[in-house]
């Protein structure tokens, strides 16, 4: 009998797997890889959402959790997976610095905006109103960790390679079984597979396509990331992440002509030196209607959990909505209101015996 079976090994799942081992709980992973939004991810971790220069959702908390949680994994792993990196918002003209200016002053911005305004000196960039800097960012290299976290369960036996077939799962009061396994309770972290589910399609998962373009430009020599209409965020060997797309019809993997596209008429409005795309990728972001992550117990049946529902902004939510579950399940703590399940009522919900 275990504990846990844990369903998907993105952020979500890996997570949660890091509090189980913490409290010496027993589980096991099934995943597919079917899902790639955190493998591809550009994997900032940034505390203000720059279109707006407001504070990301419960940032301090997620990060104050989120940077112990990465360097321990990189001694687990005997990995590098934090880069330290700051990230420059390029502004479009002298309303955009005051703006910027304002917010700095506010409280719950003041810790993440820098009052100084930055000069461009990089001849690849065009950026005559300069930039200002975020505090505290960097970046975590999404696809190293679920490599080396996959090798490492792998290595446990912890991890079952193969598609979860819900019709398989048989729940009783205190336990479920899922072919020759038993568990306690199962936890599905499966991303945007959350819509083939029965037990939590219900919910407003609603998902949006994300692409990313690799460019190579050697003359650009910047090591900073820029958020301008796109992102640029460096990599190595004058290699440049530029990033993303958001697409809320198309619900493939498959990477498109016209998101590439729209990368790059965004990319050369403020890039000026030459450069060569040498990689383009798709993924699904679980993203949901209200914009908060879905956590939380089943309406129906108290063995059942989810995980899911980070946006794009999983390297900084998925360990503090992790501890949220763990400490809900096992020492009946609740979970903050507006990232629980439970605020979709069963109104939206139809039994099906």
């Amino acid at each position: 009998m275990l504990d846990y079976i844990i369903v998907g090994l993105g952020l979500a799942g890996i997570s949660l797997c890091e509090r189980l081992e913490r409290a010496n709980k027993s589980f096991i992973v099934i995943s597919d890889d079917s899902q790639t939004s955190s493998s591809i991810a550009g994997g900032l971790y940034n505390p203000v959402i720059l279109k707006r220069f407001t504070p990301a959702w419960k940032a301090q908390e997620q990060l104050r959790l989120a940077i112990p949680f990465y360097q321990g994994l990189e001694k687990k792993l005997k990995v590098r997976l934090d880069f330290k990196i700051p990230v420059l918002r390029r502004f479009a003209s002298v309303e955009e610095q005051n703006l910027w200016f304002e917010a700095a002053d506010k409280k719950g911005l003041s810790n993440f905006l820098s009052s100084e305004l930055i000069p461009n000196r990089n001849l690849g960039i065009k950026a005559p109103f300069g930039y200002g800097e975020v505090l505290h960012t960097g970046r975590i290299d999404t696809a190293t960790l679920l490599n080396s976290y996959a090798q490492y369960l792998m290595g446990q036996r912890l991890l079952l390679k193969e598609t979860f077939d819900h019709s398989a799962l048989k729940i009783s009061k205190d336990q479920v079984a899922y072919k020759t396994l038993r568990a306690r309770q199962i936890v599905f972290a499966e991303g945007f597979g959350l819509k083939r589910n029965p037990y939590f399609k219900y919910l407003p998962l609603n998902g949006t396509k994300g692409e990313l373009l690799t460019i190579k430009a050697p003359a650009l020599m910047e090591n900073r990331v820029i958020k301008s209409s796109v992102f640029i965020i460096p990599l190595r060997d004058n290699q440049y992440l530029v990033g993303a797309t958001y697409k809320w019809k198309d619900k493939s993997n498959k990477p498109t002509r016209e998101a590439k596209s729209e990368l790059l008429q965004k990319l050369e409005t403020f890039l000026t030196c030459d450069y060569e795309v040498i990689d383009h990728v798709a993924g699904i972001r679980p993203t949901v209607t209200d914009r908060r992550p879905l956590v939380g117990r089943h309406p129906k049946y108290d063995n059942l959990y989810l995980l899911n529902g980070f946006g794009s902004r999983g390297v900084m939510i998925a360990p503090f909505a992790a501890e949220r579950l763990y400490t809900a399940i096992e020492k009946k703590a609740p979970i903050p209101e507006e990232m629980d399940i439970s605020r979709f009522t069963r109104k939206h919900f139809e039994f099906s015996d």
